[in-house]
């Protein structure tokens, strides 16, 4: 397992693995296959698939620890980058296709409309993530503090869960299965922490 995952080609693979959601979105739209309301689509999809990677980002770790597998570890960079990008091409579906640039319009959203406020925040949490991700980065803040600024991963992510919640309205099933799995990884985060100040 441990050549599998030190591999270079399954590496490769995994990353254009996570590009297979924009690739299918992209597909569906040259094939007007994106429902009555592209922009839903387009917007929903992206803001989900933030989500999910975001999610699969926070399971490397327990992962890693359960599965004996620490080259797991080689994964979660990636994984994040691509909830970063994920996220950005939300935004910019909302701010291009949504409010066509009135950014006057689209901050009054973000200070009027609860859901959005969440979405916003859970977004700009993501950024200094996305901006010291690189190895340069690690050594100029050092290990600690690098470790304690990634810690912003955790409130975008119950963010995105809370501001998917407030989107949907009426069938929340899929918002609150991916709140369960977050309080899930969140738990075993603070179980580990418990542990090891006891």
């Amino acid at each position: 397992m441990a050549s599998i995952l030190s591999s270079r080609v399954t590496k490769a693979a995994v990353f254009l693995l996570c590009l297979v959601p924009l690739a299918s979105m992209a597909w569906r739209g040259m094939h007007d296959q994106l429902g009555a309301n592209p922009i839903e689509y387009i917007t929903r999809a992206t803001g989900t698939w933030t989500l999910r990677f975001l999610v699969i980002g926070l399971a490397i770790t327990p992962a890693r620890k359960l599965l004996k597998q620490p080259l797991l570890i080689r994964y979660r960079r990636m994984i994040g980058l691509y909830a970063f990008f994920c996220g950005c091409l939300h935004l910019t579906t909302y701010i291009w296709l949504d409010k066509f640039f009135d950014w006057g319009d689209a901050w009054k959203d973000v200070l009027k409309r609860p859901f959005i406020t969440v979405g916003f925040l859970a977004f700009v949490a993501m950024v200094p993530l996305a901006i010291t991700s690189t190895a340069g980065w690690i050594r100029r803040l050092g290990g600690k503090r690098w470790q304690l600024l990634h810690r912003l991963v955790y409130l975008s992510a119950i963010a995105g869960v809370i501001h998917y919640y407030w989107l949907v309205k009426s069938d929340v099933r899929l918002p609150v299965f991916y709140g369960v799995l977050t309080a899930i990884l969140l738990s075993c985060r603070a179980l580990v922490a418990f542990r090891k100040a006891a």
